[in-house]
């Protein structure tokens, strides 16, 4: 079969399955099994396709009509215009966090010191702390998790784009392996409700690591940790960023007034849903 005859066939089977982009999929899984870009397939449709190559395609579009992530069927995604591997142990890079990153070079930047000292708890695939290492020249960077399979998943990303000397990896449960001051703590942390779990889309829902995604019962759990114990860690007037879930601007205000914080600001994602929050710690 040739490359227009194996897409226009996988589109078929995906959009009968309700997949949300069933052409992106099959492009992306069918230029995955023959080594190529995906312009590849745009430039030589008719191009025939060797039986293994149709084989192992065949076999990645099984495990997609199950539902399985195309991340974690291919091992990799881009976030911020780089690479990262990504494995069932890490949460998928998503684009939403970009803001995120966007908000703390900005942070960077206005500081203008010799030395920014960046704090990441709970990196997951490193995608945070590897993109800010690979924008900010004057930044020294730690990053946390609790689970050694990730974070072996987060070193290597980090040298696989050449930012691997520029961050301290440290495993333990969020400030349990931390020492020093920092200028800067940033979080992406589980912020989905027990109840919310269960809404989720199955291939999240059943596919991405649990811990990562749910916080409790009420989903900022781990945004009352970071802004409790934050504190110790953050120099007189650090910033603390955080990414948050929908409607949870409330409850995260209310605890960080709570708390030796000021300045709090929220910004939101390009669909308008308030996606970060920052607080400086009173100086």
């Amino acid at each position: 079969m040739n490359i227009s005859q194996l897409l226009k066939k996988t589109v078929s089977r995906f959009s009968a399955e309700r997949l949300s982009t069933p052409g992106l999929d099959a492009e992306v899984l069918l230029a995955f099994s023959i080594d190529r870009e995906r312009p590849f397939l745009y430039t030589h449709p008719a191009k025939e396709i060797p039986g293994l190559e149709v084989e192992k395609f065949r076999s990645l579009v099984a495990r997609r009509m199950k539902g399985e992530p195309i991340a974690y069927i291919t091992g990799r995604k881009e976030f911020w215009s780089l690479i990262f591997e990504v494995t069932p142990d890490v949460l998928i890079p998503r684009p939403d966090t970009e803001i995120l990153l966007e908000e703390i070079l900005k942070l960077s930047r206005q500081e203008r010191a010799e030395k920014i000292r960046i704090l990441e708890i709970g990196t997951g695939s490193g995608a945070i702390s590897i993109a800010l290492a690979s924008e900010l020249k004057n930044a020294s960077i730690t990053a946390t998790d609790f689970s050694p399979n990730a974070l072996a998943v987060a070193e290597k990303n980090a040298v696989n784009n050449k930012v691997g000397e520029k961050i301290s990896f440290l495993c333990g449960d969020m400030f349990e392996p931390v020492e020093g001051k920092f200028d800067i703590i940033v979080s992406n942390p589980p912020y989905i409700s027990e109840y919310e779990f269960g809404l989720l889309a199955p291939e999240v829902r059943e596919y991405e690591p649990h811990r990562a995604l749910v916080a409790g019962p009420e989903g900022t759990e781990f945004h009352r940790k970071l802004a409790r114990d934050g504190e110790r860690f953050l120099e007189k007037g650090g910033r603390l960023v955080m990414e948050m879930g929908a409607d949870q601007r409330v409850a995260i205000e209310k605890m960080l007034k709570e708390k030796d914080y000021c300045d709090i600001a929220f910004r939101s994602d390009y669909a308008g849903i308030e996606r970060v929050v920052l607080a400086r710690k009173r100086r």
